[in-house]
């Protein structure tokens, strides 16, 4: 079963989402949902397989553990808040609470639990290929951000922290193989942990446009890393004399850009004062005037609190905070809480609010006028800001994240109280790990990294055959082409023939092109004499051979 559409769909933002519905790969079903047919559920298998092959390789253990359910796993973490929206939520015909699951750890942390008694039980280290289910807000870009997804998720369980470590190199270097084998361009980044917890973190990211994660990558050095994990070393300003502050009168400046204009001074010699609510209690983030808060970054920093932005319903009940004009002096630890970024570091001076309406104020000292409850790196990471390693300016790129690997240590064996029996008899908590691998989302990404004009350009390795047999359309082609298809087939070579009655030459060797499998075997005008033509579906290279060379060829080659 194979229809190829000649347009993309009309919501198709992407290379993916086009090329994998044109080519007959995928079809929605709903937002966010879609259906593999049966060239893209080979291309899938093909991906899980590797995967497979991989983490057996390094003693993991394939289990399969439901999707479906219940919430007090989720409740013992407090991950069942944690997620909010994103968690799909059902009620059993009892009235039990159930969760689609959007990760398992709980789940394993409990089955090694159930299992492993001693540490000579360990170490273990289980993995599944399975659907997860996240509500997303906006599905997009076809299978890269879907609400259900196909995903390989791994566990490691140590009885000593050196075993964790060993069992975090053990996984980073079997996905190291793993996206060599699937023909990945892929970079290696320092990461943030976010709602899995844990310390150390790694993200493997293919590089492409329409990825959702920025990266940041130094030439001078090497260094990469997530935007959310590029930190700035907080240096104090020692020794300058800064004269007392002076107030200005600043009509109708409540923003950045306005003041600056005002004032003739560039946007980095003021201090943004971004006020926010953590866990509903107000708090100001302190940023040079020309970066922006990440929210993003800002939210990892202090999960598990809740942070949203002010509302004027807060400027209403607050009238010590006047809207636009927010300074620390004064204010920072009596007003609210003053988060900043090191860049505010102690020494330097500001220009800021004055606290009261069209009025600012100049030489604002950190360390002096105000002090900083707590430095957060949380600024909007931009091209050319210093490398964390060298100092040499950062270069920015986006990218898919196809798999990432934490070092969970304690968090959910210390929930559910994982123990085992240690070698000295007393009772060890055990120390975990987890490894994920989008599935789909290699898929997705390998579409967008290696489709050229005509379509997809599959890697042999997850291809869905080897070789594309099109005949051009008489019979005598046809039958030549279904014979060269059984030959090949019973050589181990793995082989989609196009034997399409009433379709034109033109329309198949285009299909051809945009199916994407690695070899196209054309049987057109030379079938009388037992001609067929070779194509190198990466390259372009054409080659005219006897049915028995190719047949030889192809079967030396990929049998």
């Amino acid at each position: 079963m194979l229809k190829t559409l000649r347009d993309a769909p009309a919501d198709a933002e992407t290379i993916n989402h086009a090329l994998l519905v044109r080519a007959g790969y995928v079809r929605r079903s709903a937002a966010g949902i879609w259906s593999w047919l049966p060239l893209g559920k080979q291309v899938l298998d093909n991906v899980a397989r590797v995967v497979r092959e991989e983490m057996d390789a390094i003693g993991g253990q394939e289990v399969l553990l439901p999707a479906l359910l219940p919430k007090e796993p989720y409740e013992v973490t407090g991950r069942y808040e944690e997620y909010g929206d994103l968690l799909f939520r059902l009620k059993d015909r009892k009235g039990a609470d159930y969760v689609l699951g959007p990760t398992h750890e709980e789940i394993f942390t409990q089955l090694v639990q159930d299992q492993c008694t001693s540490y000579k039980d360990l170490p273990v280290t289980l993995y599944q290929i399975q659907t997860k289910y996240r509500d997303e807000a906006r599905p997009r870009a076809g299978i890269l951000r879907g609400r259900e997804f196909t995903m390989k998720d791994s566990y490691s369980f140590d009885a000593t922290d050196e075993g964790l470590a060993e069992s975090y190199r053990l996984h980073r270097e079997a996905y190291i193989k793993i996206f060599t084998r699937l023909g990945l361009d892929y970079r290696i980044v320092s990461a943030v942990s976010g709602a899995m917890g844990g310390s150390a973190s790694e993200e493997f990211l293919a590089p492409a446009p329409a990825g959702e994660d920025t990266f940041a990558d130094c030439p001078a050095c090497g260094y990469a890393a997530n935007t959310e994990a590029v930190s700035f070393a907080l240096t104090p300003v020692e020794g300058a004399a800064h004269p007392g502050i002076e107030e200005l009168d600043t009509p109708d400046t409540p923003t950045i850009e306005t003041l600056a204009d005002h004032l003739k001074v560039p946007a980095s010699a003021t201090l943004k004062n971004l006020l926010v609510t953590i866990d509903g209690e107000i708090a100001a983030v302190g940023v040079p005037g020309d970066r922006e808060v990440d929210l993003g970054k800002l939210s990892e920093a202090l999960a598990p609190a809740e942070v949203e932005l002010v509302t004027a319903e807060h400027f209403a009940q607050r009238p010590d905070l006047v809207r636009g004009y927010v300074g620390p002096q004064g204010m920072a630890g009596k007003a609210f809480r003053y988060l900043a970024d090191p860049r505010v570091a102690p020494g330097t001076s500001w220009i800021t609010g004055a606290n009261k309406a069209g009025a600012h104020a100049r030489n604002v000292v950190a360390g002096r006028d105000f002090e900083v409850d707590q430095y957060l790196d949380v600024v909007v990471v931009e091209p050319g800001d210093p490398c964390p390693n060298c100092g040499a300016g950062l270069n920015l790129d986006r990218a898919i994240e196809i798999g990432h690997i934490f070092q969970l240590g304690r968090k959910y064996a210390d929930a559910f109280g994982l123990e085992v029996l240690g070698r000295e008899g007393k009772p060890v908590r055990v120390t975990m790990g987890s490894y994920g691998v989008g599935v789909s989302r290699a898929v997705a990404a390998l579409a967008e990294q290696t489709a050229d004009e005509q379509g997809l350009c599959w890697p042999r390795e997850i291809a869905p055959a080897d070789v594309h047999v099109v005949a051009a359309g008489k019979a005598v082609q046809t039958e030549l082409a279904l014979s060269i298809a059984d030959r090949l087939g019973a050589a181990g070579v793995r082989v989609l023939a196009d034997d399409r009655a009433g379709v034109s030459p033109g329309v198949k060797f285009t299909d051809a092109e945009l199916i994407g499998v690695p070899t196209i075997l054309i049987v057109g005008r030379g079938a009388a004499e037992g001609r067929v033509e070779l194509k190198d579906r990466r390259t372009g290279e054409r080659e005219d051979l006897t049915v028995d060379e190719a047949i030889a060829r192809l079967t030396e080659q990929l049998g």
